[in-house]
């Protein structure tokens, strides 16, 4: 069986950086996009099971890249997590408004993301 294949989409090398140790650790496959048009890309090329998404980036923010993967019948399955600095209700609002699965405030803790990406894959294949 393929392992499960993660996107990972953020501005900040160093987020990223860690967030790809931890995962490949884990045993995923990790593909990264370093802002949000890179991550439009990567979504219409492949077909992820979870996407990790920073917000705030400097050309298409982490709304419309979720809204774009949304539109997307054949990615009905991938899995969409919040990872943002923005963490007012209205925000968090928007972020589910937009089809996340799921919104974690930064700065998260790495164990808890771990395991929300777990609960998710699992609810996936169920």
């Amino acid at each position: 069986m393929m392992p499960p294949h993660i996107l990972i989409v953020d501005d900040e090398p160093n987020i990223v950086m860690s967030l790809e140790f931890l995962m490949r650790k884990a045993g995923y496959s990790v593909s990264i996009a370093r802002n949000g048009t890179e991550a439009l890309e990567a979504i219409d090329r492949t077909a992820f099971d979870v996407v990790l998404l920073d917000i705030m980036m400097p050309d298409v923010d982490g709304y419309q890249v979720c809204r774009h993967l949304r539109q997307r019948a054949d990615r009905a399955t991938s899995r969409v997590i919040f990872l943002s600095a923005k963490s007012k209700e209205a925000d968090i609002q928007k972020g589910y408004e937009a089809g996340a699965d799921l919104y974690l405030p930064k700065p998260f803790s790495t164990r808890q993301l771990m395991d929300k990406v777990k609960e998710l894959l699992a609810a996936g294949h169920s």
